[in-house]
């Protein structure tokens, strides 16, 4: 069974960042940027914080994909629209998604 259209939208607004230039990044989710920046816990799940800081600071080092290959982050490439961007598991079915740039 395939993913509906209306889950496709749903999985697609859970897109957290994505890297668009080495120097340059765009974030998509508010509460993520301003916890990223600050610290502020006010606009994420604060259950998700302490794992989502240690992923944000590998993302933020990454110079590849694979820097993002920790243990239980289950790392994988996302296809479709997609396609290009990486994933790993923040919790349950929340994942923080990106792209590094060529």
């Amino acid at each position: 069974m395939g993913l509906t259209w209306s889950d496709r939208r749903l999985l697609s607004s859970c897109i957290v960042i994505v890297y668009t230039t080495q120097d340059d990044k765009e974030v998509r989710h508010k509460g993520v940027e301003q916890f990223f920046k600050t610290g502020s816990k006010v606009k994420i799940q604060p259950k998700h914080a302490d794992r989502l800081k240690l992923q944000l600071a590998a993302l933020d080092n990454a110079k590849s994909e694979k820097d993002m290959n920790a243990p239980g982050w289950r790392l994988h490439p996302l296809h479709g629209d997609l396609e290009g961007h990486w994933s790993v598991d923040v919790s349950g079915n929340w994942r923080l998604t990106f792209k590094i740039p060529r």
